[in-house]
């Protein structure tokens, strides 16, 4: 008997050694904007986080969806629960950059890597001790900013006035543009700005058209980028009209409606998945999405905000794994071990573009992450 007792032992602790290593869950918190100004943005967001791998790695994988309402003073709330109480490995978020730029601080004081889905370049730039913790996924104004401006010198735009949100998304399209404008010897004829809940922006628009430019770029995202098209359209302007990348939702399309027409603006791949080459390596990746999240939510509705949600999916699916090489979930060492592994992206393709990440660089995309788009006929155009 204490024979078989012994071979049962061996084969018990064997069969012990050889199972699979199962930590604890994988915490993901995230805080977004599903109401509020930035709800056409944050909508799609959430949406898209019920279409996220529930594992990576072997590892059950928990979401922790919060809503910001496109407040900054909430975000840094939610993020602060998210990781004092909900103990997470990670943050997603915010939809906006000022939302986004208020989190950075707690983040990195509890050394809990972040993916901010907003997209200014200061979220990430300039790298420090506070930045090596955030990076994100969707492409930087300047990249945006620089389409933009060889579209207008490729097509003899000489003057052009700016519009732009009192934030800091407005503030950083109009750094990014003004500055590159100035290069290709583009006259900028005016600079005003406009808060995302405004109902009016008669005053700002007549001081543009008083300025005869021949083109005007709208610094703004979501619906509330309606308002200064519209009014330009109301009050006669004929000239051609710029918006960023952060209108590319059809929520976008309906607020604007006709005044959209001719509208031209860079955006990621996704928004025009199917009408790229079949040579362009995103294109797979891109419809991928697409067809994942109109088939949950309906043709048409799918908007390049949601895949920035997805691409941050797509970044931790990949770093998520090396972590678990190294450290156990809900531990300082694991979430250090994130960060590292996130850093270390390379050749990743996501549904806006290529990520390449390095100690300088927490972005990653080079230029295959924009395209130029007209919106006509009430939908998106690639610009070929």
């Amino acid at each position: 008997m204490k024979i078989k007792e012994i071979l049962f032992g061996i084969l018990a602790v064997a069969a012990i050694g050889s199972a699979p290593t199962v930590y604890a869950d994988i915490n993901v918190g995230v805080t977004l904007s599903a109401t509020g100004p930035a709800a056409s943005l944050g909508i799609p967001e959430k949406n898209t986080f019920t279409l996220m791998p529930t594992s990576i790695g072997g590892q059950k994988i928990n979401y922790i969806v919060l809503d910001d309402a496109s407040d900054t003073t909430t975000a840094v709330k939610n993020t602060k629960k998210l990781i004092a109480e909900d103990k997470v490995d990670v943050i997603i978020g915010s939809t906006i950059s000022p939302n986004s730029l208020a989190m950075i601080d707690v983040a990195a004081e509890a050394e809990t890597p972040m993916i901010a889905m907003a997209a200014a370049a200061r979220i990430i730039e300039p790298m420090d001790a506070k930045r090596a913790w955030v990076f994100k996924t969707p492409q930087n104004d300047a990249q945006m900013a620089t389409a933009i401006v060889e579209h207008m010198t490729n097509n003899n735009v000489k003057t052009v006035a700016y519009i732009g949100f009192a934030d800091a998304y407005g503030e950083g399209w109009w750094n990014e543009f003004s500055k590159i404008a100035e290069v290709r010897k583009i006259h900028v004829t005016a600079n005003e700005r406009f808060n995302r809940a405004d109902t009016s922006v008669t005053g700002q628009i007549l001081k543009i058209l008083s300025s005869k430019p021949d083109a005007v770029l709208v610094g703004g995202a979501g619906t509330p980028a309606a308002l200064p098209q519209k009014t330009l359209r109301e009050k006669g302007y004929k000239g051609v009209i710029y918006q960023t990348h952060g209108v590319a939702n059809a929520d976008f399309l309906r607020v604007c409606g006709k005044d959209c027409e001719g509208t031209i603006l860079p955006a990621g791949p996704v928004l025009v998945a199917a009408q790229l080459p079949d040579s362009n390596p995103i294109k797979k990746v891109a419809l991928d999405y697409v067809t994942k999240y109109e088939a949950a939510y309906g043709p048409g509705s799918v908007s390049t905000f949601g895949a920035h949600a997805w691409d941050a999916g797509k970044l931790l699916s990949n770093a998520i794994p090396e972590a678990l090489k190294t450290a156990k979930p809900g531990t300082p060492e694991f979430r250090k071990a994130l960060r590292d592994a996130l850093e270390s992206t390379k050749n990743l393709i996501g549904a806006h573009g290529v990520f390449n990440l390095g100690p300088q660089d927490h972005l990653g995309f080079d230029q295959r992450a924009r395209v130029m788009v007209k919106i006509q006929g009430g939908t998106w155009k690639l610009v070929k």
